[in-house]
């Protein structure tokens, strides 16, 4: 029983969020780290998780374009491997500020930065540890009729249009004023953009 290797669960992207798990509203992105449209969509969810506190809840998929963008999938590996200890969003955000450097030595350079403390995180990345995640998160979006990056996906429908601050907060405010229970006296609903 001594040689047995420890068998230890992998935290799957799609369990790791950002903001209240109970949160009334879900935001999923499908995203590329080499992508600039999902760079700019990652300020985006920033300022929307900034301004619905305790309503929305995010969770970022990987969908690397492999044909164009050679090193998104180990990108993509590296935050699996950081989500690991609980660092997920900060490597995250390390990869999307560098996604012009994303060689191996790179990011074991970045996870070194944001505190992770695995010390198989450079082995983990040269043998594909979370590969099949990054593939499994791929092959869900592409069932989910993923075709271009970002694709958004809020309360499991996807999002149509262009994933700006603007068009996301209409759709989120039309949502949990659907949820809000019917008020006799009429009032403008506040913009929590405005507050």
């Amino acid at each position: 029983m001594r040689n047995q290797k420890e068998i230890v669960e992998i935290i799957e992207p799609k369990k790791i969020i950002v903001g209240d798990v109970n949160a009334p509203v879900e935001l999923m992105e499908f995203g590329d780290y080499e992508s600039a449209d999902c760079a700019k969509a990652n300020e985006v969810v920033a300022a929307i998780l900034e301004a619905y506190p305790g309503k929305v809840k995010f969770i970022f998929r990987h969908f690397p374009l492999l044909k164009i963008h050679q090193k998104a999938h180990k990108a993509a590996e590296a935050a699996i491997a950081a989500g690991q200890e609980g660092k997920f969003w900060e490597m995250h955000n390390e990869i999307f500020s560098h996604q012009r450097n994303l060689g191996i030595i790179s990011l074991k350079s970045y996870a070194k930065e944001i505190g992770t403390t695995n010390k198989k995180f450079l082995d983990e990345l040269i043998s594909g540890t979370y590969g099949w995640h990054v593939q499994g998160d791929l092959q869900e979006g592409i069932k989910m009729g993923v075709t271009k990056l970002p694709a958004f996906f809020v309360n499991g429908k996807q999002f149509d249009q262009e994933p700006t601050l603007k068009n996301l907060s209409a759709h989120i405010n039309s949502l949990l004023d659907k949820k809000k229970p019917a008020k006799k006296a009429a009032g403008k609903v506040a913009d929590p953009l405005l507050n």
